[in-house]
């Protein structure tokens, strides 16, 4: 079974382009969301149409934007839909994962996806090390100062409080204590 999904992002806009070449391209189910972003994850009508989907069926788009958020997105989707049994098809990008061209170019969007993400960690990583060199502190402020932990260090060792009285004094947790004075 074929099914197609159309989805517009504004009030003013209209599906009807989509639509009609959903129907030229075999769809006897059209599932629509109106006004709804593609930057959300609340549509309803995508929703309900990948639910329907089953071993052996085809979502049909008008084109790739119309479904998913952004490439990773997609990616997952389609990867998804391709563990189900479902075949895809775009129209206007003219990919078809029935075909050899078809899953070919699938492949190519997945490696190029692949790539950005790696782009993405390698910058990340550069940025870190780079804020790092400026004397940038990551995680978590720490509760306790050097001369806190000595204090209590010195109290406890004095035998004048115990390591609860200490915590409370420090007004830490007691685990917090424990780890410091380790």
């Amino acid at each position: 079974m074929k099914y197609g999904y159309a989805r517009v992002s504004t009030d003013d806009q209209t599906p009807a382009l989509q639509l009609a070449a959903l129907k030229k391209a075999g769809c006897k189910t059209v599932f629509k969301d109106e006004g709804i972003s593609g930057a959300t994850t609340k549509r309803p009508a995508l929703l309900r149409c990948l639910k329907k989907l089953e071993r052996g069926d085809t979502l049909i788009v008008w084109k790739l934007d119309r479904l998913g958020r952004s490439l990773r997105d997609l990616i997952e989707m389609l990867d998804n839909l391709k563990r189900r049994g479902v075949t895809f098809r775009s129209l206007t990008e003219e990919i078809d994962t029935v075909t050899p061209t078809g899953r070919a170019m699938w492949q190519m969007i997945g490696i190029l996806a692949e790539l950005e993400r790696s782009l993405i960690g390698e910058r990340t990583l550069a940025g870190v090390k780079a804020a790092k060199r400026r004397g940038v502190k990551f995680g978590r402020k720490r509760k306790l100062t050097p001369e806190q932990i000595a204090h209590g260090r010195k109290l406890i060792e004095a035998g004048e409080h115990g390591r609860n009285d200490v915590a409370a004094l420090l007004d830490v947790n007691r685990s917090t204590l424990y780890r410091a004075l380790a």
